[in-house]
């Protein structure tokens, strides 16, 4: 059982306001001069076999455009020792074609906490920079753009982990991954989409506090007997499914196989074939390789997984996620160039931030 508490009127994340861009502080990093950006025919030579990864889901007249900003990135990745994080709502040509990790937030930032490098260059949103820098603390984390929220994270914040704590005394916090580092020090352990259900029921006690998606908090709770008190955030991508639209599908084809992510509300989950996480999602595809198939979550995944599986018809329910748009080929690179924009989070909130996500990455397996 999933008990929804109030959620506190928070700022949306397209009301955040622009920020100056600002340049790194670390005095190891000089500005550098911006590339030549010009498609060249030897150019376009060198740049065929990254063209040959995206071929399925870009068109060849967007490739002259993306070719010559993809070689500069990569050439500055060498310079400056930075390993790009990549994640799986990232557009092709930056998941397929620059990024060094890809995957969910959590494995991106793990990841990277294990290369040898010195720059971090975050494509996602602002909370997954902060939990990079988290695990990275002595590494340089860039975010191309710094108004790239999330209305998930961006929905809750310290003061009302501790107001829930207050309202429930004794009953541990489980925090979603997809929070920030404030919402994260404020907690017992965090949890992922694939491992909540794991997480929630190794604490041993009859009831927790599971914040801050309420769906994703109330599909838990259909597989666990542990008593769920949840937060009203959510999505925006995922809460806008419906499970009349997932119906139209199969009216439209009866062999059409639905897949979701576990963000949506309850009734679309029930509707799909199969839920899990990004990863589970996408192994499930590549696994089972169905003849049509609808990923029900971010748009952008779906192109990604088909430029892999190019045997597969996708049908796109195209909800994409606007503050990961954000994040572009010209602004990676000039976060390069530039060494801008810088995430930092305080030393002392970080290591609480830091218990909480290393619980849960050092529960068995």
């Amino acid at each position: 059982m999933a008990l929804v508490l109030d959620k506190r009127p928070g700022e949306p994340p397209a009301a955040r306001k622009e920020e100056p861009q600002r340049p790194s502080t670390n005095p190891r990093f000089k500005p550098l001069d911006m590339p030549e950006l010009e498609f060249t025919p030897g150019l376009a030579k060198e740049m065929e076999p990254y063209y040959e990864r995206v071929k399925h889901v870009i068109p060849s007249i967007e490739w002259p455009f993306f070719a010559p900003y993809i070689k500069a990135i990569n050439d500055l990745k060498k310079q400056r020792n930075a390993v790009l994080l990549a994640h799986n709502y990232m557009t092709p040509e930056i998941f397929h074609c620059v990024g060094d990790i890809m995957g969910d937030s959590l494995h991106l930032a793990k990841e990277a906490a294990r290369a040898d490098a010195d720059v971090i260059v975050q494509c996602g949103v602002h909370f997954m920079a902060e939990t990079s820098k988290i695990l990275s603390p002595e590494k340089t984390v860039l975010i191309p753009d710094s108004r790239a929220g999330c209305s998930l994270a961006e929905g809750i914040t310290g003061a009302d982990v501790r107001a829930l704590r207050a309202k429930h005394p004794g009953v541990p916090v489980v925090t979603y991954v997809n929070t920030t580092a404030d919402v994260k020090a404020e907690s017992d352990i965090c949890c992922t989409s694939s491992n909540a259900v794991q997480v929630v029921e190794s604490l041993g006690t009859p009831e927790v506090i599971m914040i801050p998606d309420q769906y994703l908090a109330m599909n838990v709770a259909a597989q666990t007997n542990v008593k769920i008190h949840t937060y009203a955030g959510s999505c925006e991508v995922h809460e806008r499914f419906t499970p009349e639209e997932l119906r139209a599908y199969r009216e439209d084809d009866p062999n059409i196989v639905i897949i979701a992510h576990p963000e949506c509300p309850p009734d679309v989950v029930k509707e799909a074939d199969f839920s899990g996480s990004t990863s589970a999602m996408i192994n499930w595809v590549k696994v089972n390789k169905p003849k049509r198939v609808v990923m029900v979550t971010e748009c952008s995944m779906s192109d990604n997984v088909a430029a892999e599986t190019p045997e597969v018809e996708f049908v796109r329910p195209c909800n994409l996620c606007p503050h990961m748009k954000r994040i572009t080929l010209p602004n990676i690179l000039e976060s390069l160039v530039y060494m801008r924009e810088e995430v930092t989070v305080d030393p002392a909130l970080a290591a609480r931030a830091r218990l909480a996500v290393e619980r849960m990455i050092n529960l068995p397996v």
